[in-house]
């Protein structure tokens, strides 16, 4: 049995190697962050360095000025500039142009009847179509009048009695003047006489009364048109029996030729309309429909109110038209265009064109270079339809800037349509 040779620990063939790491000190880990920084005088050099050669491009500045006139310069030059913005515009023009005040207006017919019967009776004839024009005078239904006429025959047959009577105590009273004095007849007797004629005068005139009355009955039972104008529906039907206490009537009659609009203004304009009645008598309203695009009628004012209404600031004012095509009809609304001057040589420009300051009110207008604008302060007396009345701060041939201010400003650069751009 073979035993292993048994190792000597003291042999030092014997010993494992073993690997040493080799770990800086700290010394040496100083000197190899000092290798990292520059010392001063290497800083210091380095600013100088920079500094000579600043101020030797300084110096020799004018030597490059060819470099960037022939390099820098013309590319930026072939650079495309943005166009100053395209505008619309418009000359201010003098002209002659009307100031009217806008409201609204309720149409009122000059006359309105309801056709009532003065009469009890049966409606036997209706004789006019709804919505017929009518004329004054005209046969409009007629009641059943024979009752009436046999009241009026009633009457007559009264009334000739009494005359016969009245003719008899007339001859009477004059056989008793014809007598002597003293004779047959008595004082008492003439006396009596005479009241008994007086009494039958009095029967006569009490009997042609009641004719007349009768009479007014049956004419009555013809029912006219008082005024000129159109009828409405019907409310009664022919055969029907119909009462005087009827509230409702028969037909109502309006009339439409002339006819009168009533309308309110603001108190604040009441001293214009004064101010143009002074001036003429004949001050004109005009009727447009509710989209105020198509004119209905035209009239005149005729009749202003005596107060002003508290509660909405207004005065009311009325117009008369003569309505010749009948467009107009009783309580329809309408709009209304009171004129209440008449501008002469006035200067006119799109109301598009007046731009809103602060506090006051500017125009761009176009200088004679056609390629800038500036601004000018004006006082706009009222605009209508889309153009404005400027009172102050623009002449006649003045361009305005009426499409694009929002792009604009004072002195500002402008393109007109049409024109490229300028080339420099």
């Amino acid at each position: 049995m073979s035993t292993a040779p048994k190792l000597d620990d003291g042999d030092p063939a014997l010993k494992p190697a073993h690997i040493e790491t080799s770990v800086p000190a700290d010394s040496d880990r100083a000197a190899s962050s000092s290798r990292g920084a520059k010392p001063w005088w290497y800083r210091l050099v380095s600013f100088l360095l920079l500094a000579g050669l600043a101020a030797l491009s300084y110096a020799t500045r004018d030597r490059w000025e060819p470099v960037l006139e022939g390099w820098i310069r013309p590319a930026a030059a072939n650079r495309t500039k943005p166009r100053p913005p395209v505008v619309s515009i418009a000359e201010a023009k003098q002209d002659s142009i009307p100031q009217y005040i806008n409201c609204l207006g309720t149409v009122t017919a000059f006359n309105s009847v309801t056709l009532k019967s003065r009469v009890d009776g049966e409606l036997v004839e209706v004789a006019f179509q709804e919505g017929q024009m009518v004329q004054e005078g005209q046969l409009l239904a007629r009641i059943d009048s024979r009752t009436f006429e046999a009241s009026l025959n009633q009457a007559k047959g009264q009334l000739q009695r009494d005359l016969a009577a009245l003719e008899l105590a007339r001859l009477n009273v004059d056989r008793s003047r014809n007598l002597p004095a003293g004779g047959a007849l008595s004082e008492q007797e003439r006396d009596e006489l005479q009241a008994v004629y007086k009494q039958a005068q009095a029967l006569v005139d009490v009997d042609r009364a009641l004719v007349a009355n009768a009479e007014l009955q049956v004419a009555y039972c013809n029912i006219i048109a008082p005024i000129s104008g159109r009828v409405g529906l019907r409310q009664v039907d022919q055969g029907n029996m119909i009462q005087a206490s009827n509230p409702n009537g028969i037909v109502v009659i309006t009339q439409l030729q002339p006819i009168s609009v009533v309308f309110s203004i603001p108190q604040d304009e009441i001293l214009r309309v004064q101010k143009q009645l002074s001036e003429s008598s004949l001050v004109p309203v005009f009727a447009f429909d509710r989209t105020f695009q198509n004119q209905l009628a035209q009239g005149t004012l005729t009749a202003i109110d005596n107060q002003v209404d508290q509660t909405t600031g207004t005065l009311r004012l009325k117009a008369t038209f003569e309505n010749q095509e009948s467009l107009l009809f009783p309580n329809q609304f309408v709009n209304i265009r009171l004129l209440v001057k008449q501008w002469s040589d006035a200067i006119v420009i799109p109301s598009s064109a007046v731009q809103r300051g602060a506090d006051f009110q500017y125009v761009y207008v176009v200088q004679s270079d056609n390629e800038t604008v500036d601004i000018a302060k004006v006082q706009v007396a009222f605009s209508e339809a889309g153009r404005s009345v400027i009172s102050q701060g623009l002449k006649a041939g003045d361009r305005v800037v009426i499409e694009g201010t929002d792009k604009l400003q004072p002195k500002g650069m402008i393109s007109l349509p049409g024109a490229g751009p300028k080339s420099r």
